[in-house]
Protein backbone atom coordinates (compact mmCIF):
# COMPACT_ATOMS: atom_id res chain seq x y z
CA UNK A 1 0.00 0.00 0.00
CA UNK A 2 1.05 3.62 -1.14
CA UNK A 3 2.03 5.40 1.61
CA UNK A 4 -0.45 8.33 1.75
CA UNK A 5 0.86 12.22 1.02
CA UNK A 6 -0.25 14.80 3.87
CA UNK A 7 -1.04 18.47 2.48
CA UNK A 8 2.32 19.57 3.93
CA UNK A 9 4.38 17.29 1.99
CA UNK A 10 6.83 17.85 -0.77
CA UNK A 11 4.67 16.80 -3.88
CA UNK A 12 1.09 17.07 -2.62
CA UNK A 13 -1.27 19.27 -4.88
CA UNK A 14 -0.61 22.51 -2.59
CA UNK A 15 -0.38 25.36 -5.57
CA UNK A 16 -3.68 24.13 -6.69
CA UNK A 17 -4.99 24.31 -3.40
CA UNK A 18 -3.91 27.54 -2.77
CA UNK A 19 -4.87 28.67 -6.29
CA UNK A 20 -8.78 27.76 -5.62
CA UNK A 21 -8.23 29.60 -2.11
CA UNK A 22 -7.11 32.20 -3.70
CA UNK A 23 -10.19 32.46 -6.54
CA UNK A 24 -12.56 31.68 -3.83
CA UNK A 25 -11.89 34.67 -1.60
CA UNK A 26 -11.78 36.49 -4.87
CA UNK A 27 -14.86 35.46 -5.29
CA UNK A 28 -16.29 36.32 -1.91
CA UNK A 29 -15.02 40.03 -2.66
CA UNK A 30 -16.67 40.12 -5.82
CA UNK A 31 -19.66 39.33 -3.79
CA UNK A 32 -19.19 41.50 -1.57
CA UNK A 33 -18.52 44.55 -3.88
CA UNK A 34 -22.05 43.84 -5.65
CA UNK A 35 -23.70 43.79 -2.38
CA UNK A 36 -22.57 46.95 -1.21
CA UNK A 37 -23.06 48.56 -4.64
CA UNK A 38 -26.79 46.43 -4.40
CA UNK A 39 -27.28 48.84 -1.37
CA UNK A 40 -27.15 52.36 -2.87
CA UNK A 41 -28.89 51.59 -6.22
CA UNK A 42 -31.52 49.57 -3.96
CA UNK A 43 -33.35 52.45 -2.85
CA UNK A 44 -33.52 54.29 -6.51
CA UNK A 45 -34.71 51.33 -8.43
CA UNK A 46 -38.10 52.66 -9.14
CA UNK A 47 -36.02 55.89 -10.47
CA UNK A 48 -33.97 53.71 -12.34
CA UNK A 49 -36.16 51.54 -13.48
CA UNK A 50 -38.28 55.14 -14.87
CA UNK A 51 -34.96 56.43 -16.83
CA UNK A 52 -34.75 53.09 -18.57
CA UNK A 53 -38.32 52.82 -19.44
CA UNK A 54 -38.14 56.86 -20.68
CA UNK A 55 -37.87 55.48 -24.61
CA UNK A 56 -40.68 53.55 -24.67
CA UNK A 57 -42.89 56.16 -22.84
CA UNK A 58 -41.84 58.82 -24.95
CA UNK A 59 -43.21 56.68 -27.83
CA UNK A 60 -46.96 55.15 -26.01
CA UNK A 61 -50.02 56.90 -27.52
CA UNK A 62 -51.10 59.64 -25.29
CA UNK A 63 -53.37 57.70 -22.63
CA UNK A 64 -51.16 54.70 -22.60
CA UNK A 65 -49.16 54.05 -20.03
CA UNK A 66 -47.19 50.49 -19.01
CA UNK A 67 -48.94 47.97 -16.87
CA UNK A 68 -47.54 45.12 -14.55
CA UNK A 69 -49.77 41.59 -15.42
CA UNK A 70 -47.87 39.49 -12.11
CA UNK A 71 -48.53 40.04 -8.72
CA UNK A 72 -44.92 40.33 -7.77
CA UNK A 73 -43.72 42.26 -10.90
CA UNK A 74 -43.72 45.65 -9.48
CA UNK A 75 -41.34 44.51 -6.84
CA UNK A 76 -39.42 42.15 -8.26
CA UNK A 77 -38.42 43.86 -11.88
CA UNK A 78 -37.40 47.52 -10.08
CA UNK A 79 -35.16 45.30 -7.67
CA UNK A 80 -33.24 43.44 -10.82
CA UNK A 81 -32.66 46.20 -12.44
CA UNK A 82 -31.51 47.31 -8.92
CA UNK A 83 -29.15 44.33 -9.13
CA UNK A 84 -28.13 44.80 -13.00
CA UNK A 85 -27.30 48.51 -12.52
CA UNK A 86 -24.83 46.92 -8.85
CA UNK A 87 -22.87 44.83 -11.09
CA UNK A 88 -21.91 47.86 -13.62
CA UNK A 89 -21.76 50.14 -10.91
CA UNK A 90 -19.16 48.02 -8.89
CA UNK A 91 -17.48 46.61 -12.51
CA UNK A 92 -13.91 48.47 -12.19
CA UNK A 93 -13.36 46.19 -8.35
CA UNK A 94 -14.52 43.13 -10.27
CA UNK A 95 -12.37 43.62 -12.99
CA UNK A 96 -9.35 44.28 -10.92
CA UNK A 97 -10.14 41.55 -8.78
CA UNK A 98 -10.27 39.72 -12.00
CA UNK A 99 -6.85 41.10 -13.40
CA UNK A 100 -5.42 40.28 -9.74
CA UNK A 101 -6.14 36.52 -10.06
CA UNK A 102 -4.48 35.64 -13.63
CA UNK A 103 -2.16 38.35 -13.94
CA UNK A 104 0.97 36.50 -11.94
CA UNK A 105 0.62 34.21 -14.69
CA UNK A 106 1.20 36.22 -18.10
CA UNK A 107 4.00 37.00 -19.47
CA UNK A 108 5.88 40.95 -19.05
CA UNK A 109 4.52 41.24 -23.22
CA UNK A 110 0.57 40.00 -22.35
CA UNK A 111 0.93 42.18 -19.51
CA UNK A 112 1.40 45.23 -21.38
CA UNK A 113 -1.01 44.06 -24.38
CA UNK A 114 -3.88 42.68 -21.91
CA UNK A 115 -4.18 46.22 -19.61
CA UNK A 116 -5.42 48.31 -22.63
CA UNK A 117 -7.48 45.77 -24.12
CA UNK A 118 -9.21 45.11 -21.35
CA UNK A 119 -10.20 48.59 -20.41
CA UNK A 120 -10.80 49.73 -23.74
CA UNK A 121 -13.28 46.50 -23.70
CA UNK A 122 -15.25 47.72 -21.10
CA UNK A 123 -15.19 50.85 -22.32
CA UNK A 124 -16.97 49.95 -25.72
CA UNK A 125 -19.05 47.84 -24.16
CA UNK A 126 -20.60 50.71 -22.34
CA UNK A 127 -20.25 52.57 -25.49
CA UNK A 128 -22.53 50.17 -27.40
CA UNK A 129 -25.31 50.46 -24.00
CA UNK A 130 -24.97 53.86 -24.51
CA UNK A 131 -25.80 53.39 -28.44
CA UNK A 132 -28.45 51.62 -28.01
CA UNK A 133 -29.87 54.09 -25.34
CA UNK A 134 -30.43 57.10 -26.90
CA UNK A 135 -29.99 55.91 -30.72
CA UNK A 136 -31.66 52.62 -31.47
CA UNK A 137 -34.32 52.67 -28.18
CA UNK A 138 -36.49 55.99 -29.54
CA UNK A 139 -36.27 54.39 -33.49
CA UNK A 140 -37.39 50.80 -31.95
CA UNK A 141 -40.22 52.53 -29.93
CA UNK A 142 -40.89 54.41 -32.51
CA UNK A 143 -41.15 52.32 -35.06
CA UNK A 144 -43.31 50.20 -32.80
CA UNK A 145 -45.57 52.65 -31.88
CA UNK A 146 -46.23 53.52 -35.39
CA UNK A 147 -46.91 50.19 -36.91
CA UNK A 148 -49.26 49.05 -33.79
CA UNK A 149 -52.53 47.88 -35.72
CA UNK A 150 -55.87 49.87 -34.80
CA UNK A 151 -57.86 48.88 -32.28
CA UNK A 152 -54.93 47.03 -30.25
CA UNK A 153 -53.09 49.23 -27.07
CA UNK A 154 -49.87 49.66 -27.07
CA UNK A 155 -49.60 48.75 -23.18
CA UNK A 156 -45.94 46.89 -21.99
CA UNK A 157 -45.62 44.46 -19.27
CA UNK A 158 -42.70 46.07 -17.01
CA UNK A 159 -41.16 42.68 -17.00
CA UNK A 160 -41.07 42.06 -20.33
CA UNK A 161 -39.63 45.63 -21.35
CA UNK A 162 -36.99 45.06 -18.97
CA UNK A 163 -36.17 41.76 -20.50
CA UNK A 164 -36.35 43.40 -23.87
CA UNK A 165 -33.76 45.95 -23.09
CA UNK A 166 -31.66 44.01 -21.20
CA UNK A 167 -31.36 41.62 -23.91
CA UNK A 168 -30.54 44.91 -26.23
CA UNK A 169 -28.17 46.15 -24.03
CA UNK A 170 -26.32 43.14 -23.77
CA UNK A 171 -26.27 42.44 -27.98
CA UNK A 172 -24.98 45.87 -28.44
CA UNK A 173 -22.55 45.75 -25.53
CA UNK A 174 -20.55 42.63 -27.10
CA UNK A 175 -21.53 43.99 -30.53
CA UNK A 176 -19.23 46.86 -30.00
CA UNK A 177 -16.64 44.56 -29.11
CA UNK A 178 -15.69 44.02 -32.27
CA UNK A 179 -11.76 46.28 -32.66
CA UNK A 180 -10.99 44.38 -30.13
CA UNK A 181 -11.31 41.09 -31.34
CA UNK A 182 -10.04 41.86 -34.71
CA UNK A 183 -6.88 43.26 -32.88
CA UNK A 184 -6.51 40.37 -31.01
CA UNK A 185 -6.90 38.17 -34.03
CA UNK A 186 -4.44 40.28 -35.77
CA UNK A 187 -1.70 40.35 -32.64
CA UNK A 188 -1.87 36.72 -31.85
CA UNK A 189 -1.25 36.03 -35.60
CA UNK A 190 -4.09 33.77 -36.18
CA UNK A 191 -4.47 36.45 -39.33
CA UNK A 192 -3.69 39.62 -41.19
CA UNK A 193 -5.30 43.19 -41.74
CA UNK A 194 -5.01 42.01 -45.43
CA UNK A 195 -7.03 39.12 -45.39
CA UNK A 196 -9.72 40.02 -42.92
CA UNK A 197 -9.91 43.23 -45.71
CA UNK A 198 -10.44 39.57 -48.37
CA UNK A 199 -13.29 38.13 -46.22
CA UNK A 200 -15.00 41.78 -45.77
CA UNK A 201 -18.33 39.81 -47.27
CA UNK A 202 -18.37 37.28 -45.22
CA UNK A 203 -17.87 39.55 -42.34
CA UNK A 204 -21.15 41.29 -43.11
CA UNK A 205 -23.08 38.88 -43.82
CA UNK A 206 -22.47 37.63 -40.02
CA UNK A 207 -23.11 40.67 -39.00
CA UNK A 208 -26.51 40.53 -39.95
CA UNK A 209 -26.95 36.62 -38.60
CA UNK A 210 -25.22 37.98 -35.61
CA UNK A 211 -27.74 40.93 -35.24
CA UNK A 212 -30.75 38.15 -35.65
CA UNK A 213 -29.07 35.94 -32.80
CA UNK A 214 -28.80 38.54 -30.68
CA UNK A 215 -31.44 40.88 -31.26
CA UNK A 216 -35.67 40.59 -31.01
CA UNK A 217 -36.98 39.02 -33.85
CA UNK A 218 -37.83 41.90 -36.14
CA UNK A 219 -35.46 43.33 -38.96
CA UNK A 220 -35.29 47.11 -37.73
CA UNK A 221 -33.26 46.02 -34.92
CA UNK A 222 -31.11 43.40 -36.61
CA UNK A 223 -30.22 46.12 -39.28
CA UNK A 224 -29.69 48.64 -36.64
CA UNK A 225 -26.92 46.26 -34.87
CA UNK A 226 -25.76 45.07 -37.57
CA UNK A 227 -24.30 47.94 -39.58
CA UNK A 228 -22.68 49.11 -36.31
CA UNK A 229 -20.70 46.17 -36.23
CA UNK A 230 -19.74 46.07 -39.78
CA UNK A 231 -18.40 49.73 -39.06
CA UNK A 232 -16.24 48.58 -36.01
CA UNK A 233 -15.18 45.98 -37.78
CA UNK A 234 -13.14 48.38 -40.38
CA UNK A 235 -12.42 50.53 -37.35
CA UNK A 236 -11.07 47.00 -36.11
CA UNK A 237 -8.69 47.00 -39.71
CA UNK A 238 -7.57 50.46 -39.59
CA UNK A 239 -5.88 49.94 -36.12
CA UNK A 240 -5.03 46.38 -36.79
CA UNK A 241 -2.99 48.05 -39.52
CA UNK A 242 -1.18 50.77 -37.46
CA UNK A 243 -0.05 47.90 -34.80
CA UNK A 244 1.56 45.94 -37.17
CA UNK A 245 3.19 49.07 -38.78
CA UNK A 246 4.49 50.14 -35.65
CA UNK A 247 5.42 46.68 -34.58
CA UNK A 248 7.46 46.21 -38.07
CA UNK A 249 9.20 49.51 -37.21
CA UNK A 250 10.25 48.72 -33.48
CA UNK A 251 11.90 44.87 -34.64
CA UNK A 252 13.46 46.85 -37.30
CA UNK A 253 15.24 49.25 -35.01
CA UNK A 254 16.09 46.89 -32.46
CA UNK A 255 17.39 44.57 -35.50
CA UNK A 256 19.56 47.42 -36.54
CA UNK A 257 20.48 47.60 -32.77
CA UNK A 258 21.94 44.13 -32.55
CA UNK A 259 23.12 43.81 -35.95
CA UNK A 260 27.05 42.63 -36.28
CA UNK A 261 29.33 45.15 -36.80
CA UNK A 262 31.98 44.22 -39.90
CA UNK A 263 35.53 44.32 -38.81
CA UNK A 264 37.45 47.32 -39.17
CA UNK A 265 34.49 49.14 -38.48
CA UNK A 266 36.07 52.17 -40.88
CA UNK A 267 38.03 53.13 -37.58
CA UNK A 268 41.11 54.08 -39.83
CA UNK A 269 39.44 57.08 -41.19
CA UNK A 270 38.35 58.51 -38.24
CA UNK A 271 42.21 59.24 -36.60
CA UNK A 272 42.69 62.49 -36.07
CA UNK A 273 46.02 64.35 -37.43
CA UNK A 274 48.94 65.41 -35.45
CA UNK A 275 49.71 69.19 -35.48
CA UNK A 276 52.20 69.72 -37.80
CA UNK A 277 55.37 70.63 -36.12
CA UNK A 278 58.56 72.99 -37.36
CA UNK A 279 60.95 71.00 -39.25
CA UNK A 280 64.68 70.23 -37.27
CA UNK A 281 66.93 72.14 -39.86
CA UNK A 282 64.77 74.75 -40.55
CA UNK A 283 64.47 76.71 -44.09
CA UNK A 284 66.53 79.31 -43.55
CA UNK A 285 63.99 81.50 -41.69
CA UNK A 286 65.12 81.33 -38.23
CA UNK A 287 62.56 78.74 -37.25
CA UNK A 288 62.69 77.35 -33.37
CA UNK A 289 63.02 73.63 -33.77
CA UNK A 290 60.43 71.77 -32.70
CA UNK A 291 57.65 74.97 -32.49
CA UNK A 292 54.24 73.44 -32.95
CA UNK A 293 53.34 75.88 -35.74
CA UNK A 294 49.55 77.01 -35.63
CA UNK A 295 47.04 76.63 -38.51
CA UNK A 296 47.07 78.23 -41.69
CA UNK A 297 50.89 79.42 -40.87
CA UNK A 298 52.85 80.60 -43.67
CA UNK A 299 56.00 79.12 -43.05
CA UNK A 300 53.94 75.55 -42.44
CA UNK A 301 55.30 73.40 -45.38
CA UNK A 302 52.53 71.28 -45.02
CA UNK A 303 49.55 73.38 -44.95
CA UNK A 304 46.76 72.12 -45.60
CA UNK A 305 44.67 72.37 -49.08
CA UNK A 306 42.15 70.42 -50.40
CA UNK A 307 42.15 67.77 -52.68
CA UNK A 308 40.55 67.48 -55.58
CA UNK A 309 37.84 64.72 -56.12
CA UNK A 310 40.11 62.08 -58.33
CA UNK A 311 42.59 62.49 -55.10
CA UNK A 312 40.51 61.89 -53.11
CA UNK A 313 39.44 58.76 -55.01
CA UNK A 314 43.01 57.52 -54.64
CA UNK A 315 43.79 57.60 -51.23
CA UNK A 316 40.59 56.26 -50.46
CA UNK A 317 41.67 53.41 -52.88
CA UNK A 318 44.99 52.99 -51.30
CA UNK A 319 43.31 52.99 -47.49
CA UNK A 320 40.87 50.33 -48.76
CA UNK A 321 43.52 47.94 -49.92
CA UNK A 322 45.90 49.00 -46.92
CA UNK A 323 43.26 47.50 -45.17
CA UNK A 324 42.38 44.72 -46.79
CA UNK A 325 46.01 43.77 -46.82
CA UNK A 326 47.18 43.92 -43.13
CA UNK A 327 43.68 42.51 -41.84
CA UNK A 328 43.04 39.45 -40.41
CA UNK A 329 41.39 36.80 -41.97
CA UNK A 330 37.68 36.72 -41.33
CA UNK A 331 35.83 34.26 -39.30
CA UNK A 332 32.77 32.43 -40.62
CA UNK A 333 29.87 33.77 -38.26
CA UNK A 334 27.46 30.52 -37.35
CA UNK A 335 23.76 32.04 -38.41
CA UNK A 336 21.95 30.32 -35.62
CA UNK A 337 25.07 31.35 -33.47
CA UNK A 338 24.56 34.66 -34.20
CA UNK A 339 20.49 34.20 -33.81
CA UNK A 340 21.18 33.59 -30.15
CA UNK A 341 23.83 36.54 -29.53
CA UNK A 342 20.89 38.48 -31.00
CA UNK A 343 18.47 36.93 -28.89
CA UNK A 344 20.67 37.70 -25.71
CA UNK A 345 20.97 41.03 -26.39
CA UNK A 346 17.30 41.70 -26.91
CA UNK A 347 16.51 39.74 -24.01
CA UNK A 348 19.37 42.33 -21.88
CA UNK A 349 17.26 45.52 -23.96
CA UNK A 350 14.41 44.41 -22.27
CA UNK A 351 12.40 42.97 -25.18
CA UNK A 352 11.63 39.13 -24.61
CA UNK A 353 8.73 39.06 -27.54
CA UNK A 354 11.61 39.93 -30.12
CA UNK A 355 14.14 37.56 -28.09
CA UNK A 356 11.19 34.74 -28.53
CA UNK A 357 10.54 34.87 -31.97
CA UNK A 358 14.45 34.58 -32.77
CA UNK A 359 14.71 31.53 -30.16
CA UNK A 360 12.17 30.10 -31.95
CA UNK A 361 13.68 30.07 -35.47
CA UNK A 362 16.78 28.39 -33.25
CA UNK A 363 14.60 26.00 -32.00
CA UNK A 364 13.61 24.78 -35.83
CA UNK A 365 17.40 25.30 -37.22
CA UNK A 366 19.90 24.63 -34.81
CA UNK A 367 21.34 21.21 -33.67
CA UNK A 368 20.98 19.42 -30.03
CA UNK A 369 23.75 21.80 -28.51
CA UNK A 370 22.43 25.14 -30.00
CA UNK A 371 18.40 24.12 -29.35
CA UNK A 372 19.24 23.58 -25.90
CA UNK A 373 21.07 27.01 -24.84
CA UNK A 374 17.28 28.55 -26.83
CA UNK A 375 15.52 26.50 -24.30
CA UNK A 376 17.57 27.88 -21.33
CA UNK A 377 17.46 31.43 -22.28
CA UNK A 378 13.71 30.83 -22.72
CA UNK A 379 12.90 29.06 -19.75
CA UNK A 380 14.75 32.20 -18.23
CA UNK A 381 12.94 34.78 -19.84
CA UNK A 382 9.61 32.79 -18.21
CA UNK A 383 11.15 33.65 -15.03
CA UNK A 384 11.75 36.87 -15.40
Amino acid sequence: MAPSIEPDEPGAEQPFISHLIELRDRLIRMLIAVGIALLVTFPFANDIYTYVAAPLIAKLPEGSTMIATQVISPFLTPFKLALVAAVFLAMPYLLYQLWAFIAPGLYRHEKRLAVPLLASSVVLFYLGMVFAYFLVFPLIFGFMAATTPEGVSMMTDISAYLDFVLALFFAFGIAFEVPIATILLVVTGLTTPDALVQKRPYVIVGAFVIGMLLTPPDVFSQTLLAVPMWLLFELGVVASRILVRERAAREAAEAALVAPVPPGGGGGRTGAAAPPVAPAGGSGGGLEVGRELEPGDPDDPTRWSPLTDEEMETELDLEDAEAARTAPPRVRIDPVEDKINRANRLRELDNPLAARQILYQVLEEGDASQRQVARNILSQIDET
